[in-house]
């Protein structure tokens, strides 16, 4: 899930999305994660030339990646789908530059509690050993590409770039997660707390635990029994309260956390005891799952009222969503 508000981005979606034959082929991508270009061309009965020319202007909207593959004939080039869900602002009450962003490797905790089954694993290979929560201590976490657990939490210090006379009015978070089942279940409700500085901001059920396909950047050393991707969620805290893929899930406004350019902005994601379905936690990080990220930040804020641009009111900088 991805918001899309800058007048560019939405025009080259729009765009993208402008033709059956391009959303054919996003369909068909979807269905058949890792297709070729060739493979495409045969199932949706066009030319290659054809394939070719809407490809990029899929690439462009950044709603699909190339990747160049060993093929019988030499490389071939497969095709995966980045994005399968948007949400386009099209008002919004602040300045698109009155923001910033950071990605947050999901190694880069800096507190956690897991009770097995647990384990945690760069691109490359496990650290340690599973079900030993010792080793998400070991210092090549921070190159994890792939944590679970099934009861505990880890808890992520975001950066906060806020200057003196800035204010926070909507905080944005995406990552991928899902469930965790001894070796998979697609069918395994899991409830994922999520925290800011200690206050709940409400849970989201995970159905499953996927492993029946192979994650599109799982690598191919992975154990084919094992969870292969997650969910992409996006949680938003504004003005009007915390939502998860624009769906509200608690009344939590982002005025009652009193944040200011000062606070620190510790971020937990947690299956507490008091969780009714204690299911446990997969998060996929960079070069793991459907994502190739980590825990996408978006911090938009607004300034002080004697330094405000464009003449705007402070009630202008309520968001909308």
């Amino acid at each position: 899930m991805k918001e899309l508000f800058r007048t560019e981005e939405i025009v080259k979606l729009c765009h993208a999305l402008n033709s059956k034959i391009r959303v054919d082929m996003l369909q068909d991508i979807y269905r058949n994660k890792g297709i070729s270009l060739a493979e495409l061309a045969d199932r949706l009965h066009i030319s290659k030339a054809a394939v070719t020319q809407n490809i990029k202007i899929l690439v462009k909207a950044n709603l699909i990646e190339l990747k160049n593959t060993p093929g019988k004939h030499g490389q071939r080039k497969i095709c995966y789908l980045k994005e399968n869900g948007f949400i386009i602002r099209l008002k919004w009450n602040f300045d698109p530059n009155d923001m910033y962003e950071a990605e947050i490797p999901i190694g880069q905790y800096t507190d956690y509690k897991v009770l097995p089954t647990c384990g945690i694993a760069t691109t490359k290979s496990m650290i340690g050993i599973e079900d030993d929560p010792r080793y998400f201590d070991a210092p090549s976490r921070t190159q994890a590409g792939i944590l679970w657990m099934r009861q505990g939490y880890v808890e992520y210090r975001l950066p906060n770039y806020l200057k003196e006379n800035q204010h926070p009015i909507e905080i944005q978070l995406s990552m991928e997660l899902s469930s965790e089942a001894p070796g998979f279940s697609e069918n395994w409700p899991s409830d994922i707390y999520f925290y800011l500085n200690g206050t709940e901001l409400g849970h989201w059920t995970s159905p499953g635990d996927f492993g029946a396909t192979q994650g599109l950047y799982t690598p191919p050393w992975w154990n084919i029994n094992w969870n292969q991707y997650g969910l992409l969620k996006l949680l938003s805290i504004n003005q009007r309260g915390t939502f998860l893929d624009g769906l509200m899930i608690s009344p939590v406004t982002i005025d009652s956390l009193k944040l200011h350019y000062k606070s620190e902005l510790k971020f937990r994601l947690a299956i507490p005891d008091n969780a009714r379905n204690r299911g446990g936690m997969t998060i996929f990080g960079n070069g793991f799952g459907n994502y190739d990220q980590g825990i996408k930040l978006r911090v938009i804020y607004r300034e002080t009222p004697g330094e405000l641009k464009h003449g705007l009111e402070p009630s202008d900088f309520t968001p909308n969503i």
